[in-house]
């Protein structure tokens, strides 16, 4: 049996449950939220672990709400993502932080926790079933000539636009089904039929990473060094700065450190970004019940 694990970043939950907080906002026929539709669709697939990645104040609550009914499906575990999880010579130098460390430290806030081969989900994204089947054939494959095996599973842009607001993404290039380079781009609007990104138009038809990694233990060892090379060069004034999965990657295949394979899935992503997208997140999500591609209750 293959043990492939995914591992769920759901640190940016808000402090109270209940109204507002979008990773929980229901969008199922009987009130299942986005991560019901994740976890089955990764079980199908053949994944059996959870990791939670949230922080550690939250764990009653999430267990309470989340955790004990996923506990009943797959086995589930927590890590947990803080503010002041950095080695103790720069904590006084980060000091008036108020903010986790972004997508790469949530990942290793997994040491110890997961030593299987995984894959990386965001806990408010919607991926499509082909995404896990896909990701979970790669997973469980050896790649012997691969100096760090990865993949990622891309979405194209035009499909992951918000008509509420603004978003970020990953913009990739890829080239013969590799990932050549990942480029963070902030504030990517709607705008007459175009995406637009500080003034400058991005080609609709590019491809994305919505955060959808396939990785190994290895890599784990890789985020510990680098965090601490990214914590020795931000500015002690940098209170926002964040240690993130795309700038990470991007940078061990520029030192070809690291070979990404770009899969791909014919399904439609949406998310809860803004609110206002939980309407169109149901709506989507009933048309896929009424063709059986879900039950009417997970």
């Amino acid at each position: 049996m293959n043990n492939v694990t995914l591992v769920v970043m759901a640190a940016g939950i808000g402090s109270r449950f209940g109204g507002g907080i979008k990773q929980l906002e229901p969008v199922g026929p009987h009130g299942e939220i986005i991560m019901d539709y994740s976890i089955h669709d990764a079980l199908a697939a053949g994944f059996n672990k959870v990791v939670f990645v949230i922080r550690k104040d939250l764990e009653k609550d999430f267990d309470e709400i989340i955790g004990q009914r996923m506990k009943k499906k797959v086995h589930v575990e927590y890590a947990f993502q803080e503010i002041d999880n950095i080695p103790d010579e720069y904590k006084d130098k980060f000091t008036g932080r108020s903010k986790p460390w972004g997508t790469g430290q949530a990942i290793l806030a997994c040491k110890g926790i997961v030593n299987e081969p995984f894959l990386v989900i965001n806990a408010d994204d919607y991926y499509g079933r082909e995404a896990y089947e896909e990701a979970y054939r790669y997973l469980i494959q050896d790649h012997p000539m691969n100096p760090m095996p990865i993949c990622m599973v891309g979405f194209i842009l035009k499909n992951t636009l918000s008509d509420n607001g603004g978003v970020t993404r990953g913009v990739c290039q890829i080239q013969d089904g590799k990932l050549v380079d990942i480029v963070e781009t902030h504030n990517i609007e709607k705008i007459n039929g175009k995406a637009i990104s500080n003034g400058k138009e991005i080609d609709l038809d590019s491809a994305v990473s919505m955060n959808m990694w396939g990785l190994y233990p290895e890599f784990i060892d890789v985020l510990e060094e680098g965090f601490k090379v990214f914590l020795e060069e931000t500015s002690s004034d940098n209170l926002k700065a964040e240690y993130l999965l795309p700038t990470i990657i991007g940078d061990l295949l520029h030192s070809n450190q690291a070979e990404v394979t770009a899969l791909s899935s014919s399904d439609e992503w949406f998310g809860v970004t803004y609110k206002e997208d939980k309407d169109f997140v149901k709506e989507n999500i009933q048309l896929l019940v009424e063709k059986g591609i879900y039950p009417q209750a997970l």
